[in-house]
């Protein structure tokens, strides 16, 4: 019988190394690579908890700085955990909070106790520690919970890059000491900037920790794809096979494929829902921008092998009219396709890999689109 926190890896593609797993949580398992869904305050934009079981999610994101300032950690524990108060009961998924309180510039100051910042919302003041961070996960009882780290910033010159990586290391002992409960499992999150050395170091401190998973933090912050890239592969033989690794706030089609083919199980990002309230979807052509006047008579789905609502229902004449217009379900659709979209992505990857054939998928993927054009 799978222990509450286990990762099984089942198969790994001969032809890239990509890993097909499988992650047993307390409240489900979930088939890895996937992607992950972002409901930053207890809930994904537009999406209801039955509609994102319907499109094939398996888990979601939620956010520790946000739920902290509101509605608070102490309301969501009595009633009863995120879990419940969402009414969700997939697994769930913490971060930290760190990437929000570090993007706050002009408003936070960094100690080697932790974080002190003002609010976004009021602009009071607060402090988060690598044990506050710890606190409120609980609280909020999510099954996966991140380490306090600090992010560091594209472009970042090397001493300070070094620094937040032996804080971030420092801040992860400090975690697994205030750790108490053990229905959660905390992943460490690999920093070290844009620089190599650094990230292996990182890496190499953390899996003698024998954590149960792994994230990877700092990318996608501004810099090109491809200096992303050969950040995995230098850490990809690094860190612990028996792990998943948790690429965190990546999320555009194009990355997933060459995240997963350089060592990646799992992804989140705002990105789906973000373009989809700008009127932009995906699909395996590339970009659609619904309100554009080509779609005004064009009685045809958004995909047409697409098997999400938007599609099965609905044509781009009619989407086009619900966004023009500025009607709500117009955001609701496109969010449902995006997601979808992921997802069925993150299916025909697992796919691939079970078939060894994960290079040959991604060849016929980028046929239709070219690299980076996401």
């Amino acid at each position: 019988m799978a222990k509450p926190f286990e990762f099984e890896l089942l198969h790994v593609c001969k032809q890239t190394g990509a890993r097909r797993g499988r992650l047993h949580t307390p409240h489900g398992v979930i088939e890895t690579p996937i992607f992950m869904p972002v409901g930053t305050q207890a809930t994904v934009k537009t999406m209801s908890p039955d509609e994102l079981k319907r499109i094939g999610s398996q888990i979601i994101l939620s956010n520790t700085y946000h739920l902290y300032l509101r509605p608070g950690a102490d309301l969501v524990a009595e009633a009863g955990g995120l879990h419940r108060f969402m009414n969700w009961d997939r697994p769930i998924l913490t971060d930290s909070g760190g990437f929000q309180v570090f993007s706050l510039s002009e408003l936070r100051k960094v100690t080697e106790n932790g974080v002190q910042f003002q609010s976004h919302l009021d602009g009071s003041r607060h402090v988060f520690t690598p044990e506050v961070s710890i606190g409120v996960q609980e609280k909020l009882g999510s099954d996966i919970i991140m380490q306090f780290d600090e992010c560091s910033a594209w472009p970042c010159d090397r001493d300070k890059a070094r620094s937040a990586m032996y804080r971030t290391i420092r801040w992860l002992n400090r975690c697994m000491d205030a750790k108490k409960r053990e229905d959660q499992a905390l992943f460490g999150i690999v920093q070290g900037a844009f620089y190599e050395d650094l990230r292996i170091e990182c890496a190499r401190e953390m899996a003698k920790l024998d954590l149960p998973g792994y994230g990877i933090g700092g990318l996608s912050v501004g810099e090109p794809k491809d200096v992303m890239y050969k950040i995995l592969e230098a850490i990809n033989p690094i860190m612990p096979q028996d792990k998943p690794r948790y690429l965190m706030g990546v999320g555009s089609p194009d990355c997933l494929v060459e995240g997963v083919m350089r060592g990646v199980d799992m992804f989140d990002c705002v990105l789906p829902t973000r373009v989809a309230r700008n009127g932009t979807v995906f699909t395996r052509n590339g970009r659609l921008v619904i309100k554009n006047a080509a779609y005004a008579h064009d009685f045809g789905p958004l995909e047409e092998d697409c098997d999400c609502y938007a599609c099965t229902d609905f044509t781009r004449a009619y989407l086009r009219h619900l966004f023009k217009a500025e009607e709500i379900l117009s955001l609701r659709l496109l969010s449902w396709h995006n997601l979808r979209f992921l997802l069925r992505l993150m299916e025909d990857i697992r796919s691939a890999i079970e078939q060894d054939a994960l290079r040959d998928f991604a060849e016929e993927f980028y046929a239709k689109h070219p690299r980076g054009d996401w």
